[in-house]
């Protein structure tokens, strides 16, 4: 006989009070001179704590007492300085702005290993102090201690009868947001300043995501992105990678598709993964070379939506840059289809980024990107000189969030592009610019002009298979070579003091 619905509900309303709370071996803080043992000993307390965790939800998925609480602590990074001296300070990060105690939560080591060891190694060097590592207060959601891939068991989760909340720690949103990053945090009296841009909890938000949308492991992303708003540039990455791989892989170890399929140098077909029955919103491809220095490009589709979710997620990794490669309305009567535009301002008016970063702040263009692009042009065209200027041009590129925009009222945007001197409109380029901006990473934009609306200038369906089929493919060269060549770059030149606020971070 089924059980009277008030019972049921008094026992879902009234559960036994929760008597204890069982968390790991207190771990005592240890003080480091040494990058490599500090990040190991970060290595060994996160493994530790994430396993206490997947084990107690596992013991009581298989009935052990649902009277208790369990709960482990992120690691966290702290260092302290008490002198004004001056240091070294052309490097744009590595140094903390005043003395003061300074921390920051951790997650994940081995995947940011060479990162962190850098970042400390400076500050060790910077300021002659030692780093300590020990247990934060803030408790590590039970959904990012599980392993990537691992699968949960729902009739597992189902025997567990209380709720998983009342069990453990989960995602809290009031910890996982912008402030440092954008410049709003206000360190409370007596608390540690900021040591990094983001948090073990944001950082585990966004590699999560990252995954999902994808369809890509974080350890396969590389130092170096691309990003476009056209399939055409993924198929000949794609086929470009397949034959480096072929071919031994000119430098590049392997290459990495959604799914995690990895063909690796030297074969002509992948040896790992399995492809997903369907692509995920924004693909993201891997042409991989040690320590993350090859190039990973993501397909992000159309809209600065789309541009701003996905920059949000890949700037927790700390690329070294990324560029967007796509296609544009070019505005000049000048401009031919298959021209390029090597933006050096924008115009935002996608405010998908308006309440992070306001519009009366500038994006300023960056030499170190904007010569590599320009340099890259040059040597896969063989142009120079005048004959460059008449297939590239550098200006202003508007962002906006109406694809549609030709069908309004053309008094008010013409004369807005007009007056801002803009050259070529897109939907994405102004929104990964500022997120670059806003997250420290070098940023650029190198557009090919596919119309031309405001001149009636539009591709017959011929003209477009065969543009599509020349131009993606030269464009892309150029892509690949701009970011070979940033590769190649001593990474203190290519992270810009530009992109450094009044009081910044330590960590890059």
């Amino acid at each position: 006989m089924a059980k009277p619905l008030y019972w049921v509900m008094e026992k879902r309303i009234y559960p036994q009070a929760i008597e204890s709370v069982v968390m790991p071996e207190p771990f005592g803080r240890q003080s480091f001179n040494d990058a490599e043992k500090a990040v190991a000993a970060l290595q060994v307390l996160y493994d530790r704590n994430t396993k206490f965790l997947r084990d107690s939800f596992t013991a009581l998925a298989a009935g052990t007492d649902n009277n208790k609480r369990y709960r482990a602590f992120y690691p966290e990074i702290g260092v302290t300085t008490s002198s004004f001296t001056q240091i070294d300070s052309r490097q744009a990060y590595g140094h903390m702005p005043t003395p003061g105690h300074f921390s920051t939560t951790i997650t994940q080591p081995a995947l940011f290993e060479r990162y962190l060891i850098e970042q400390l190694r400076l500050i060790m060097r910077n300021h002659g102090v030692p780093v300590t590592v020990s247990e934060s207060t803030t408790p590590i959601p039970l959904h990012f201690a599980f392993l990537e891939g691992s699968h949960v068991d729902g009739a597992a989760a189902e025997r567990i009868r209380r709720p998983i909340r009342d069990l453990f720690d989960v995602p809290d949103l009031d910890g996982t947001d912008d402030q440092i990053a954008n410049g709003t945090f206000e360190v409370a009296l007596g608390e540690a300043r900021p040591l990094a841009a983001f948090t073990a909890q944001r950082i585990d938000y966004s590699l999560h995501r990252m995954s999902h949308y994808t369809a890509t492991s974080p350890q396969h992303f590389q130092n170096f992105v691309l990003f476009t708003n056209y399939q055409f540039y993924i198929d000949e990455f794609v086929a470009r990678a397949h034959e480096l791989m072929a071919n031994g892989g000119g430098g590049y170890v392997e290459f990495v598709e959604p799914g995690n399929v990895v063909t690796k140098a030297g074969q002509s077909a992948p040896g790992d993964g399995a492809a997903p029955r369907r692509l995920p919103q924004m693909p993201a491809y891997h042409l991989k070379k040690p320590n993350h220095g090859g190039i990973t490009m993501v397909n992000i589709g159309v809209g600065p939506s789309n541009a701003k979710t996905i920059t949000d997620h890949i700037a927790v990794l700390r690329p070294h840059a990324w560029v967007m490669l796509g296609h544009c309305a070019g505005l000049r009567n000048t401009q031919a289809l298959g021209d390029y535009v090597l933006a050096h301002a924008y115009v935002r008016e996608d405010h998908v980024l308006d309440d992070d970063l306001p519009v009366w702040v500038p994006i300023p263009p960056l030499a170190e990107i904007q010569v590599a692009l320009q340099e890259a042009v040059a040597e896969i065209t063989g142009l120079s000189g005048y004959d460059l200027k008449r297939i590239m041009r550098t200006g202003t590129v508007a962002t906006i969030d109406n694809r549609n925009w030709e069908l309004r009222d053309q008094r008010g945007p013409v004369q807005r592009l007009s007056q801002s001197r803009a050259i070529a409109l897109d939907m994405e380029s102004a929104t990964i610019a500022a997120n670059g901006f806003r997250f420290r990473v070098p940023y650029g934009t190198l557009l090919c002009v596919s119309d031309k609306p405001l001149h009636g200038e539009l591709k017959l369906p011929g003209m477009a298979t065969e543009f599509y089929k020349r131009q993606v493919a030269q464009h892309l060269k150029i892509g690949i070579r701009a970011m070979e060549k940033l590769a190649e770059m001593p990474m203190e030149r290519l992270h810009s003091r530009k992109l450094r606020s009044f009081s910044e971070t330590a960590f890059q």
